[in-house]
């Protein structure tokens, strides 16, 4: 029954170039033959060479985008040395669309971009989706002693998440994901094959589902169903069923 997969990291085309990822999307695409195969990439190591390789696979790639001023994008911790961020997501949405792949962004909403408009720089992109995240603390990952970085200083409030939502009400694609949201309507996979539960403010695994099967191991995954179709998690998501203008 299963009928979307999406790869995100760390960065997925991080190991051997890219090569790796492609073979996963092939694979779930002929072998699985899944409706919908999707990446999330901050774009940075993605060569057309890939897209001529593995792009008739993949559906949706989705880039990660949160400012269009690349001072803030530094800021944030997105900058890409000498590349330009901004300039390489125009790229990549052209290759995108030479290629067939629908292509979305996903810009995290935090305090250091909460301010920014950016109605022009989408509607000039014309994504399929632009998912539109609150900046969400996991215990563990970027809070608390054992974090891997700390997000604490880039916490917006409720209030600050929807005045930015409402500056940007008029961009059809926009799909918002509140703090709550995020939190119970995902099914995450770990690298050993566990679900990842999110609800208590930290990543909790779930046994793997190669020891235990899947029905067992989603028992423990927090995932709430009325709360992923009230996010619109499902949707039109394979390119076959896309009506776009490649």
């Amino acid at each position: 029954g299963m009928e979307k997969i999406n790869f995100s990291g760390g960065e997925p085309f991080l190991q051997d170039r890219g090569e790796f990822v492609g073979k996963l999307v092939q694979f779930c695409k002929q072998e699985l033959k899944l409706p919908s195969v999707s990446i999330v990439s901050n774009g940075s190591l993605i060569r057309e060479r890939w897209f001529k390789k593995y792009g008739e696979y993949l559906d949706i790639l989705a880039i990660s985008c949160d400012s269009f001023d690349e001072n803030v994008n530094v800021l944030i911790g997105r900058g890409q040395g000498k590349k330009n961020h901004v300039e390489n997501l125009h790229k990549l949405r052209q290759w995108c669309r030479e290629y067939a792949v629908a292509f979305k962004i996903n810009s995290v909403i935090n305090r250091f971009n909460v301010e920014e408009d950016m109605n022009e720089q989408i509607k000039a992109l014309n994504p399929v989706r632009w998912k539109v995240f609150q900046c969400l603390l996991i215990e563990g990952e970027n809070s608390g002693e054992d974090a891997l970085r700390e997000a604490e200083k880039f916490v917006i409030s409720d209030e600050d998440f929807e005045q930015f939502l409402d500056r940007h009400k008029d961009i059809s694609c926009l799909v918002p994901e509140s703090n709550q949201k995020m939190r119970d309507s995902y099914l995450i996979l770990d690298e050993y094959m566990r679900f990842l539960n999110c609800r208590n403010g930290r990543k909790e695994p779930s046994k793997s589902i190669l020891d235990v099967g899947v029905e067992a191991a989603i028992k423990f995954s927090g995932f709430d169903e009325k709360m992923f179709l009230r996010r619109g998690g499902k949707y039109v998501w394979s390119k076959a069923d896309m009506k776009l203008d490649w």
